[in-house]
């Protein structure tokens, strides 16, 4: 089960409800104005922190540097890839290992709150450099970005607790309806499945919590995620009470494991050369390996900082 042991969170549910209360978007801000009234967006208290390498540094393209700050996309919440705590502060694997790679390239992080299906056209529109939303490494998206992979794992699938519907494999959702985010890679997975004239009902919503929300309110039989996030959302939501995760034994790491990394746009080679680099200094001083733990997501650790790894699989 994944539950974080080191940094106290709201829910997914109170998270959302806070958000609407307090119409915040979190640390970091967005851009040049919420930069300068932050300040520097590094570590704090029991966070995993880093030093500078001015010579990864000197890697960053110019237009970067002269900014001062690279801009990140990052869909918040959806835990534990990204998530505020109680003091609205963006915290998880996504926007840790964002600051760590700051203070590594020796620069400033904006972690720039943006729905999931906005963030690709957000760096197309140059309003963010990176994306840092645990995104599934893919060659359709290849053929737009490049990726810095991070993690590897595959799918979950989550049902109402109990199990009614005796879901056991990926064929049993066969004739179902399942929620998902929209956008995501599970939504193709589900609906290219050789289900003969049973197929399955895939329904896309704006948010993950909404996907959730649809399970929880019976207007889907399953509900299907990065493993990572299911495993979150069933050992939290209602004390680990109103979900069952399916496990297959014979995929430990998830259904259909694949790369999910670091977006940007391909054609800025220079970026991806830093990024790479600067992951790959974090994985060998064993920073990476702690904010995976931290998060209680280290099985799905890559072993190596390698770029679009997806096209491979």
């Amino acid at each position: 089960m994944i539950a974080r042991t080191t940094t106290t969170l709201l829910s997914a549910t109170a998270v959302a409800a806070a958000l609407m209360l307090t119409g915040c978007t979190g640390a970091g801000g967005s851009g040049e104005d919420a930069a300068a009234a932050s300040g520097p967006d590094l570590p704090v208290g029991d966070e995993v922190s880093t030093t500078a390498d001015p010579a990864l540094a000197a890697l960053l393209p110019k237009e970067i540097v002269d900014k001062g700050r690279i801009d990140v996309a990052v869909d918040i919440p959806f835990p534990p890839m990204a998530m505020y705590d109680e003091h609205n502060r963006a915290i998880g694997f996504d926007p840790e290992l964002g600051r760590l790679l700051g203070q590594k390239l020796d620069i400033d992080v904006s972690l720039n709150k943006q729905a999931f299906d906005s963030v690709i056209p957000s760096l197309q529109a140059g309003n963010n450099d990176l994306i840092m939303s645990g995104m599934n490494d893919t060659p359709e998206r290849q053929e737009t970005l490049s990726f810095v992979d991070y993690t590897h794992g595959g799918f979950a699938i989550l049902v109402p607790a109990g199990n009614p519907k005796d879901v056991s494999t990926q064929t049993d959702l066969c004739g179902m309806t399942v929620s998902v985010q929209k956008a995501t890679v599970q939504g193709e997975l589900l609906r290219a499945m050789d289900c003969g004239a049973d197929p399955v009902t895939v329904t896309e919503l704006p948010s993950d919590l909404d996907a959730q929300t649809a399970l929880r309110a019976g207007k889907s039989d399953a509900y299907v995620a990065d493993a990572v996030v299911a495993e979150y959302v069933a050992a939290t939501t209602d004390d680990g009470e109103a979900f069952d995760v399916v496990r297959d034994p014979e995929n430990p790491a998830g259904f259909d494991p694949v790369f999910s990394g670091i977006g940007i746009l391909k054609g800025d080679t220079e970026l991806v050369d830093a990024i790479q680099q600067a992951l790959q200094a974090l994985i060998d001083e064993g920073t990476y390996q702690r904010v995976l733990e931290r998060n209680n997501i280290s099985a799905y650790a890559v072993e190596s900082a390698a770029v679009n790894q997806g096209a491979t699989q």
